[in-house]
């Protein structure tokens, strides 16, 4: 993901069925501990839980979550100020806000406005930015930034990669931030100014997955989690998928390259989450169906295979789907959140706050009919309140 500017999305409700076309997904929590606190349950009778009663990890608190409560737990969007950050938060269940170039950082430098913010959520929201350094440096004006991933890479140690990852996790978790996603692991020999080009630390897998590592683990070691992108792998891509349709070599050269420090990676991811791409992979995904609504990409990030990777059990977000031409172009907000929580995602991103309204009316009606399993909706809130360390099982 790149958020360059602000594109406005049209709230409309889609009553048609929105499945991916592709098979359903795997990926659902079988952990058996439990937790609970009554943070969780229904302030109201007439917003009364679900019927679906889950088991295992954290089943108590799903179960004292209305429909309406876990759905908004798979929303973050870009807010443009405290205000309006204030106001979405006051009226909406949402998991989180997203700080975008466009956002007035007041809601940073002013510690009452984030507080303000977060008193008003009944759970701790994801408050997440772009901040990779280079090219894609949003807190630069506060004085966050770093090099680009290509000029680390060039000119320093994984080690001193992972201490000045360390130093930029500790000045977001000073602004309130808990979610950084970054680092970029694309694997690419675009030149510097190409959509991914110099956002990648090599083209050689190996150091890609050498840096990446370094990166994410200086985030974590400062309490942020970080989110590896752009899976299964934009670096060597044809096109930008913030204009339109990207379509990447196909899945047996991604094996060897693209998706090679994703092996190494999810093997012990700790608290880090994966972002999937908006890009069409022959062998992979099916006709113009892009991999972050594809049943058959996220299933292979969950399980591992074909690519031979390790199950991945944590937080899968969406690319954003409202301001980048792969899906506005096709779908709107609606379908696509729909579409890529069928597919098997946790948490769809996207740029503005005015559809969050129609967006879960739409989500709570897909429940209902069945187009959208209440397993999975369970599933993803039981991922996403353990990265948030509301759950430890």
């Amino acid at each position: 993901m790149c958020l360059l500017a602000v594109t406005a999305t049209a709230g409309m409700t889609i009553a048609a069925c929105d499945t991916d076309s592709d098979s359903t997904a795997a990926g659902s929590s079988s952990t058996t501990a439990t937790e609970s606190s009554s943070a969780y349950s229904s302030s109201s009778a007439s917003a009364a839980p679900t019927s679906i009663v889950p088991v295992g990890c954290g089943s108590d608190i799903v179960a004292g979550m209305t429909l309406r409560q876990k759905l908004g737990q798979s929303i973050v969007v870009g807010v443009t100020g405290t205000e309006d950050a204030y106001s979405l938060v006051s009226n909406e269940p949402v998991g989180g806000i997203f700080i975008g170039s466009w956002t007035d950082k007041s809601i940073l430098t002013n510690p009452a406005n984030l507080k303000r913010i977060n008193d008003a959520s009944r759970i701790p929201l994801m408050v997440t930015v772009d901040q990779e350094g280079g090219r894609v440096s949003r807190l630069s004006s506060l004085g966050i930034d770093s090099p680009s991933a290509r000029e680390l890479a060039a000119s320093q140690t994984p080690e001193q990669v992972r201490e000045l990852a360390a130093r930029i996790g500790r000045q977001l978790k000073a602004k309130g931030i808990t979610v950084d996603f970054a680092p970029d692991v694309d694997v690419s020999d675009e030149s510097d100014d190409e959509v991914i080009g110099d956002r990648s630390f090599s083209n050689d897998p190996e150091t890609v997955t050498t840096y990446g590592q370094a990166f994410a683990e200086g985030l974590e070691s400062a309490g942020i989690m970080p989110v590896y992108k752009h899976f299964p792998g934009h670096g060597h891509g044809s096109g930008d998928s913030h204009l339109g349709v990207v379509r990447t070599p196909p899945l047996s050269q991604l094996e060897t390259s693209d998706l090679v420090p994703y092996k190494t990676l999810l093997q012990n991811p700790g608290n880090a989450g994966v972002m999937v791409g908006h890009l069409i992979v022959p062998g992979l995904t099916v006709g113009d169906t892009p991999a972050s609504l594809s049943a058959k990409a996220i299933g292979m990030l969950r399980t591992g295979q074909p690519y031979g990777g390790p199950p991945f059990n944590g937080v899968v977000f969406s690319d954003d789907l409202s301001g980048m031409g792969a899906i506005n172009q096709q779908f709107p907000i609606n379908v696509a959140v729909q579409r890529f929580l069928v597919a098997g995602g946790d948490i769809a991103l996207w740029i503005t706050t005015d559809a969050v309204p129609s967006v879960l009316d739409h989500l709570e009606a897909a429940v209902k009919s069945g187009r959208l399993p209440e397993q999975k909706v369970n599933a993803s809130v039981v991922r996403i309140l353990r990265a948030k360390g509301q759950l430890t099982c």
